[in-house]
């Protein structure tokens, strides 16, 4: 196993557990299986699941490797309904995937921190690690919300961000590379930008149509590298030292190979500034 691998994480949304059988008829749990076979055996650490319908939990609960390999990370419901039913939620789901503590609880949001209910489930959240049913406990944040406010004020464990080789405004600003300095985990996510990269330009939805002609230049650049998108991508996230962990999706045995392939290679030598996107409307879309 490589230090890459190491550092690379899975998130699960994308499985589409609780959806009819893929393009090809295969069952959708079998597929789940194969992506969490080769993560468990390349090494890949993190294993983020979302909030999703119970009969998903179910499902990927059979998916698991045993003995289970990752750090599982979960996503508590919206703070609205009060911390109790936070709680409730969190280990209703818990007992869905068979597991009685986890490595991490994540907020839906730092919007969600600042609401009325908010300061109450981030304070359960802390009881809930001090009970050890978590490690760690963590916020996702994006450009838009003072992300080193965010961890200044609330002082998680874990920071999930936005970052890629086009959308490199927080390390640009020096705002990862703060929360890191804080002692705090820092998870990229979106590191394929909702694949923009891996899209023609002439496909590009038209929220990035101002941004297109960079893309092309990106995906150039990439190509007189002698690169490919999915390795630069990969290369571009696992090489910054601002990052614990990458997070990233797959919906097929294939891709995760894929993936797991491209992390191995030796990144690729390319001028990651000559890449990003300076449009915000267009990457806010994008890595939403």
């Amino acid at each position: 196993m490589t230090a890459s691998l190491s550092k690379l994480g899975l998130g699960t949304a994308q499985f589409g557990l609780d959806q009819p059988p893929g393009p090809r008829g295969r069952p959708r749990e079998a597929e789940a299986r194969d992506i969490l076979s080769i993560a468990g055996r390349s090494g890949l650490s993190v294993l983020e699941v979302p909030r999703q319908p119970s009969n998903a939990d179910t499902l990927l609960r059979g998916a698991l490797p045993q003995p289970q390999p990752f750090r599982l990370s979960l996503t508590t419901i919206r703070p609205d309904r009060g911390p109790d039913a936070v709680e409730a939620e969190l280990r209703a789901q818990m007992l869905r995937l068979g597991v009685e503590r986890v490595d991490a609880v994540m907020a839906p949001s730092a919007t969600d921190l600042f609401s009325p209910q908010g300061p109450a489930m981030w304070d359960r959240m802390r009881a809930l690690k001090d009970e050890g049913l978590c490690k760690r406990i963590g916020v996702p944040v994006y450009a838009s919300d003072d992300p080193v406010g965010v961890a200044r004020r609330f002082k998680p464990d874990v920071v999930q961000a936005p970052a890629s080789l086009l959308d490199q405004r927080l390390l640009l600003d020096g705002s990862l590379a703060a929360i890191a300095d804080l002692g705090i985990e820092v998870h990229l996510r979106s590191i394929f930008l909702n694949g923009v990269l891996f899209l023609p330009p002439d496909r590009a939805p038209s929220h990035l149509k101002a941004a297109a002609g960079r893309i092309s230049r990106a995906r150039r650049l990439i190509a007189e590298g002698k690169s490919d998108p999915l390795q630069a991508a990969l290369g571009f996230a696992l090489s910054r030292p601002e990052a614990s962990a990458v997070l990233v999706g797959v919906t097929s045995a294939a891709e995760m190979s894929a993936v797991v392939a491209a992390a191995m290679s030796p990144p690729p030598d390319l001028d990651w500034d000559e890449m990003a996107i300076d449009d915000p409307e267009a990457l806010s879309w994008a890595a939403a």
